[in-house]
């Protein structure tokens, strides 16, 4: 059975999520996931996705980062899905697809995704770089506090009786 598994980081991605929808549609994934929730967040619908995985399943995704944070994440998952003897199916990964249940699959994989990895530290070193250059031109100042600007609508809540945290519904 084909698994689909579709995520945007944001409420606001919804063309994003629709796309991975109708693409995993596409594909003929019979059951689909999808949530719309930050990759370091609590991914209730992944880890849904994962159990519902049988033998011979595969759970498809259409672009890798929408499944694994890093390499190494992606090694957990895949070790994962390895030991419920399911596979992964990477619909664009490099203008390729991918499938794990595949010899040559798997080693495409790992190769390309140590590669975006390494794109992205390179990207991390970059933007360091530039944010120094531009904090010793002064051109730099970080994003500005808003708590302390915030501090006395807080309290005003606080005095009308808000409760700090909201009650379970």
């Amino acid at each position: 059975m084909l698994i689909g598994y579709a995520r945007t980081s944001t409420i606001v991605q919804d063309a994003g999520l629709e796309a991975q929808v109708r693409d995993l549609k596409a594909y003929g994934c019979e059951q689909l996931y999808q949530e719309q929730v930050s990759s370091v967040g609590e991914r209730e619908q992944l880890d849904s996705a994962i159990k519902s995985l049988r033998q011979g399943d595969k759970l498809v995704v259409v672009k890798l980062d929408r499944l694994a944070r890093s390499v190494r994440h992606l090694g957990e998952l895949l070790e994962t899905l390895e030991a419920k003897g399911a596979g992964l199916v990477i619909l664009s990964m490099g203008g390729q697809q991918i499938d794990t249940t595949t010899a040559t699959g798997k080693m495409m994989l790992n190769v390309m995704a140590s590669v975006a990895q390494f794109e992205r530290e390179m990207m991390l070193e970059r933007q360091k770089e530039g944010i120094q250059k531009a904090k010793a031109e002064g051109k730099y100042t970080g994003r500005k506090p808003t708590a302390m600007a915030k501090a006395d609508s807080v309290k005003a809540l606080l005095e009308s009786g808000m409760p700090i945290s909201p009650s379970p519904s």
